[in-house]
């Protein structure tokens, strides 16, 4: 008889026999697995911290005590425990859960998350909070060891050590970063020392050392410098946590045990816990990175289904920035942890001497990248549009203010899909925008792709390149990359009684809605902008001048994007225009599968099409 099914919350959880948790573990693994297959998802990370999560709701009190999971990709059995089996079935398709924790989906998720390095801060937040309101839960960060990379997470632990407050943050370490230290003494050592007497006995010898002045505090940091020797613990134990482990967490007596020794211990406290990722699965376990992320695959070879045999953007940009790099050497590649995401894992592996992963912290990326300019170098940072909100300051005041030719290849802009609002790159354009000396270009297909990265390598200025996920519109491929001319896009067809300036991913959906629109007797023009910033006006008078009725259509917020440039420009003009603006509104996306989500905001070819011929209809 399956255990699983019984769980309807953690209360039922905290019911069941200690010697059944094991059995639960595997049925969590084995739904995780099943569900990934169809719906793609977070499979490693997810796997590999099944008894870490499970563990936690049977000794702590949840949801009055609080988790905060960092990043939220390792949450499946979370949802799994907290009254969601039915529904994660459904899980990442459009009008299911969310693959992430998100506070209006349950109680049990106590903090939305999505990007890395957040949860430190959060749960020191509701620490603080609980103290000032005199409530006597507890409050726990689940963190990964790569968002131990991000410099946000080192911020709010010295805040911690300085509060003193009552906090526990569980370090997951998966072997991707720490290095592992799980072998019998160190089980032995970490069991000895998270017991309460001897977390007594240790803190009566401090402070009967402590009175005797210069001499006892010494004795007394030796002591502390004495027991960092035996553990890894030494940065954190500076930083005021008290430091526990590593203690191997996919051994769920070894998690209930040390849990139960430290969830009473006074102040911030650290527990370091290893974990296999992709635990219990075992081409997850042989392939770690590829099953980080997964799309559809065969649960019985591990196999990828479903691929396109196009390529994709990323892949377009991969080629091209290894063309390039081959004929200049001043050419250096930059991450913050995604060189498999953004293309980068080919260029890692032609050019290591100019290839950076930086870590989780795009910050420091830009500023690092502006350097290496500054220095007479050519650096391309990649990142997820998503993740390059997190280095605005640094665009702006280390980068454009000083006019320093860096290249900042944007992956994942526009829609991303199940991942949701937390990945969607909808908001590039309007933040970048508004920053005087940014070029800023979006390619409509692949091919145009490695033209514009030559491009913005010629520049010698700061330069914006974005682009979608997923694979291109299967366009014949040039040989070489070459310049194209700043601020001029392409008139891709002329038409009497609309046009259609298209932007980035949307200029081949927006030839066809013109042909669509050709059969209702529509004649739409139709221009590949490819540069937001700077704007080809001179398009747009010629578009004028073939009438007055003009739709913009862009994969990015309606509200700073380019369409509000382009309204921006006619106003200033003066000009006599009808204008329709095609994006998405003043709301965040939710998730989904992309062609639905381009459908339902009116962006694919026919939803374009329609929205077009209804609104000429209203004239």
């Amino acid at each position: 008889m399956k255990v699983l099914p019984s769980i309807k919350s953690p209360r039922d959880l905290r019911l069941i026999k200690r010697e059944l948790l094991p059995t639960l573990c595997e049925e969590l693994r084995e739904q995780i697995i099943q569900t990934a297959s169809h719906n793609g998802g977070h499979l490693g990370s997810s796997l590999g911290a099944v008894e870490i999560i499970t563990a936690l709701h049977y000794v702590f009190n949840t949801p009055d005590d609080k988790i905060v999971f960092d990043t939220g990709h390792q949450a499946y059995a979370h949802k799994l425990l907290t009254g969601r089996q039915k529904e994660f079935a459904k899980v990442r398709t459009k009008g299911g859960i969310s693959g992430f924790p998100k506070r209006y989906e349950s109680e049990f998720d106590t903090f939305g998350v999505g990007h890395a390095s957040t949860a430190i801060s959060a749960a020191l937040g509701m620490a603080i909070a609980r103290d000032q309101q005199k409530s006597q839960d507890r409050v726990i960060a689940v963190v990964g060891d790569g968002c131990m990379t991000g410099g946000m997470a080192y911020e709010a632990m010295q805040n911690a050590g300085l509060l003193r407050t009552d906090l526990l943050v569980i370090l997951n370490d998966n072997q991707m970063f720490i290095s592992q230290r799980v072998g019998a003494l160190g089980k032995a050592l970490t069991k000895l020392l998270t017991t309460k007497y001897v977390q007594l006995a240790e803190e009566k010898a401090t402070n009967f050392l402590q009175r005797f002045d210069e001499l006892g505090n010494n004795a007394a940091k030796l002591a502390k410098r004495a027991r960092s020797i035996l553990f890894p613990g030494t940065l954190f134990e500076e930083m005021g946590f008290r430091y526990f482990g590593p203690v191997n967490g996919n051994d769920m007596d070894a998690m209930i045990d040390v849990l139960e020794n430290v969830k009473n211990v006074k102040g911030p406290v650290i527990l370091h816990v290893v974990t296999k990722k992709g635990k219990g699965y075992k081409p997850a376990e042989d392939s770690p990175t590829k099953f980080h992320g997964v799309g559809l695959f065969d649960v019985e070879t591990g196999d990828s289904l479903g691929k396109s045999d196009r390529i994709s953007f990323t892949q377009a940009f991969s080629k091209a920035l290894l063309k390039l790099a081959a004929k200049d050497e001043k050419i250096n590649a930059i991450t913050a942890a995604m060189p498999e995401g953004t293309g980068l894992d080919a260029f890692r592996d032609k050019y290591p001497a100019r290839y950076f992963d930086v870590g989780i912290a795009e910050e420091h990326a830009a500023t690092f990248a502006a350097g290496l300019a500054a220095n007479g170098l050519k650096p391309v940072v990649a990142l997820y549009s998503t993740f390059a909100q997190r280095c605005f300051d640094q665009i702006l005041h280390d980068i454009a203010l000083q006019n320093l030719p860096v290249v900042f290849a944007l992956d994942r802009a526009g829609i991303v899909g199940e991942d949701g609002p937390t990945h969607h790159g909808v908001f590039d354009l309007s933040f970048l925008r508004e920053i005087p000396q940014l070029t800023i270009a979006a390619p409509a297909d692949e091919n145009e792709l490695q033209h514009l990265l030559k491009t913005a390598f010629d520049t010698k200025a700061p330069f914006i390149l974005r682009y979608p996920r997923g694979a291109g519109f299967n366009v014949p491929m040039d040989d070489k990359p070459k310049a194209l001319p700043i601020g001029k896009g392409a008139w891709l067809k002329k038409g009497k009684d609309v046009t259609i300036l298209a932007i980035g991913n949307r200029v081949h959906p927006a030839e066809k809605a013109a042909e669509i629109l050709a059969e209702q007797g529509i004649k739409a023009g139709v221009v590949n902008m490819r540069f937001v910033k700077p704007l080809d006006t001179n398009a747009i008078d010629e578009a004028l001048k073939n009438s007055q009725y003009i739709v913009t259509v862009e994969d990015n917020v309606l509200a700073g994007g380019f369409g509000s440039a382009v309204a921006e420009y006619l106003a200033d003009k003066q000009a006599n225009f009808r204008l329709l603006r095609l994006g998405y509104p003043d709301a965040f996306v939710e998730h989904g599968k992309s062609a639905l989500l381009y459908a339902q905001y009116d962006l694919d070819a026919q939803h374009q099409a329609d929205k077009i011929l209804s609104w000429l209809k209203e004239k």
